[in-house]
């Protein structure tokens, strides 16, 4: 109880300490635009987004319903033993059948919830690019859904639990939601419920989310009610999601058909955000089981300065802890979570994006351990991409879009292959017969890339007051309404291959306001915000406004240009899209005497179908290298050329590749990134 008593402690003091923030992030936040307000024409993104929409969401629904060939042992003996393959809906359709305790459950237990991650990934999909197959497949679902949730007169819902332990809700009675994944799958399905209304203007997922809302707020609190956090961070942003949801728009109240208090839900969030640390009275009442580090909940959250743990746990509970600060304003949430920030990029992240040293318990390692086999899970880079993005809302700095870049173009990307159905779990910076999977016995990165791409376009731009922000570099159109004026822009770049971009400015009248043009960190050799990565690059950063240069005017990460803007004005910005040398902090002892090749935002892997005897090399930093976009190769690519030295120190030539893009041309595949510094 002491460790509770000094949080409060600490949030009362830094309340005091920042309150001068408060006024300045209530201003300075830049908002992301709706799906529905962003039309992407670009022709590295394009295709990808082509093959995502009618082949992987596809995928995903289909291998949930067991419509697959098992290829990996668990899911082979699942077959042998059953007869069939594992199914998702049939849990639903158990539960809504009123079975109980027959220990009989398809998947693990958060299956559920990547259910409905996947429809919250669809939902974002049909919000851009609509699909009447795609709605009907996914209505279909919902029904499911809802009738398994009908048949409980609290509206809980959580299949495993219902199925097997089902006097243990919410990991009580002796359960563990570390495995039952109550909380978390309750959270999952309500934030497909916002996304699907968001996309349909349905809302029959929502109303079960809303009434599964409704039971949390009862069951779990502040004594005498339970003291409850979730098992796996993620909830704790959707709970605040559903509170801005009714906030909004009030009107949809009358549509729930069970009653909705809006405040429930933000209160809800914060307790599951403050509560964490907090295991108990010295008494023995209110006492709950602690995961420690693990679940982040070792100690307060405003207490932990370091990012610890489950890696994908952690980021999204930050990520969680980042969007109700931009709610709230607390001060104590914002120091929190830019100390969770400096520490993931500044000591703990990977040259890919990738998150997570530590296989045993899928963790973050210690401060400056980057290993080059470490684990690096795919939900892992997700789950800090999104942080990384509610940190720029929040702090309206183009360095948190650097490390988001980082993640979406190599360890993002790497997640699926350029078939968009098969997989990797684990994207390791060195590996000897790497295979991608078809389908796991714990297939949770698919959900989450169908999550992050679907979701990608809205970050493209973003605004506040007197700002438009320009995030990320690709092809697209991004309707905008600014203090009562509408503004268009539209980029025609060939990023991330080439460093030219294009951007149009429309406005329905002469408009004054400022365009923030991000300039990637490793454009001006600052290749890692804390210097974790070191890079330097030959030529510079241009802009020309209406074919003119003008001095490159920069703000925490971006150009700014303030004037009067009218229609027919064009920014042209010029990035050194080039090969160079990445290097690592000298704090960074387990590659030490390494390094990697980078040309823009991408990574570059060597990989053993180009480069036989590649464990052996040995890399100049000198070296001259060429780079050269090859259209049939990976479906098209920039590949970079040069000379390195072999065993017998001899000079072969070598070819570098994409870091996404290792693993698809044969089922395994020997690459790595990191080579040793040779002469």
């Amino acid at each position: 109880m002491i460790s509770f008593k000094k949080s409060i402690f600490a949030l009362a003091l830094s309340q005091l300490v920042f309150a001068a923030r408060q006024g300045s992030a209530q201003e300075h936040t830049i908002h992301p635009l709706t799906l529905q307000s962003v039309k992407v024409n670009d022709s590295f993104w394009s295709p990808k987004i082509k093959v995502w929409n009618t082949v992987t969401v596809y995928d995903v629904l289909d291998k949930l319903e067991g419509k697959y060939e098992p290829d990996r042992p668990i899911i082979k003996n699942e077959k042998e033993k059953w007869g069939r393959t594992r199914d998702a809906f049939r849990n639903f359709d158990l539960v809504a059948q009123g079975k109980t305790d027959i220990n009989q459950h398809d998947g693990p237990p958060w299956y559920d919830g990547l259910v409905y991650e996947t429809i919250r990934g669809a939902a974002d999909i049909l919000a851009s690019y609509p699909d009447p197959k795609l709605e009907k497949k996914l209505d279909v679902y919902i029904d499911r859904i809802a009738a398994a949730q009908a048949v409980d007169p609290d509206g809980y819902l959580n299949t495993y639990t219902t199925l097997t332990p089902s006097k243990q809700r919410w990991g009580l009675n002796g359960g563990q939601d570390r495995w039952q994944h109550d909380v978390y799958n309750a959270g999952m399905l309500v934030d497909a419920g916002i996304h699907y209304y968001n996309a349909t203007g349905k809302t029959k997922l929502l109303a079960v989310g809303v009434k599964l809302s409704n039971y949390m707020f009862k069951e779990m609190g502040p004594a005498p009610k339970n003291n409850i956090v979730p098992g796996h961070g993620g909830p704790e942003e959707i709970e605040l999601r559903l509170y801005q949801l009714f906030k909004k728009h009030p009107e949809l109240k009358s549509k729930m058909g069970v009653p909705v208090h809006e405040q429930n839900y933000l209160t809800l969030a914060k307790y599951w955000i403050d509560d964490r640390g907090n295991h108990g009275n010295p008494d023995g009442t209110y006492k709950r089981a602690s995961d420690g580090s693990y679940n982040q909940d070792e100690v307060p959250v405003v207490e932990q300065s370091t990012i610890e743990g489950h890696a994908v746990r952690a980021t999204l509970l930050a990520s969680g802890v980042t969007a109700t600060a931009l709610e709230t304003k607390d001060p104590a949430y914002i120091k929190t979570v830019n100390n969770y920030w400096n520490n993931m990029v500044g000591k703990r992240m990977f040259i890919t994006g990738g998150e997570g040293a530590i296989a045993d318990d899928e963790r973050f390692g210690p401060n400056y351990f980057l290993p080059e086999h470490a684990y690096l899970e795919t939900c892992a880079s997700i789950g800090s991409g999104f942080f990384s993005e509610q940190m720029n809302e929040l702090e309206t700095d183009g360095k948190y879009m650097d490390e988001f870049e980082r993640v979406v173009y190599n360890n993002l990307l790497s997640g699926v292959s350029l078939s968009g159905d098969h997989y990797f779990y684990e994207n390791p910076l060195v590996a000897t017969d790497h295979n991608r999977w078809a389908w796991h016995d714990c297939p949770c990165c698919p959900p989450m890339i169908l999550k992050m791409v679907s979701a990608l376009p809205q970050y493209i731009y973003g605004y506040n007051k007197d700002n438009v922000y320009v995030n990320l570099f690709i092809g697209s159109e991004g309707k905008i309404n600014l203090s009562g004026g509408n503004i268009a822009l539209k980029q025609t770049t060939g990023y991330p291959w080439k460093g030219n971009t294009r951007i149009d400015v429309t406005t329905d009248k002469p408009k004054t306001f400022t365009l923030n043009v991000r300039i990637p960190g490793w454009a001006v050799h600052k290749e890692n915000p804390f210097d974790l990565y070191h890079s330097n690059v030959s030529g510079n950063v241009t802009l020309k406004i209406n074919g003119k240069a003008v001095a490159l005017n920069q703000l925490k990460g971006y150009a700014t240009i303030t004037r009067t803007w009218k229609k027919g004005d064009v920014v042209e910005l010029s990035l050194p899209v080039q090969p160079r040398i990445v290097s690592v902090n000298d704090s960074v002892q387990t590659i030490k005497g390494k390094i990697a090749i980078a040309a823009g935002p991408v990574v570059y892997g060597f990989e053993n179908i180009e480069n036989p005897g590649v464990q052996d090399y040995t890399l100049n930093p000198n070296v001259k290298m060429a780079m050269n976009y090859n259209a049939d190769l990976l479906n098209g690519v920039n590949v970079i050329t040069g000379e390195t030295t072999n065993k017998e120190g001899k000079s072969v030539s070598f070819t570098a590749i994409p870091f996404y893009s290792l693993g698809n041309r044969k089922l395994s595949t020997t690459y790595q990134v990191w080579m040793p510094e040779g002469k």
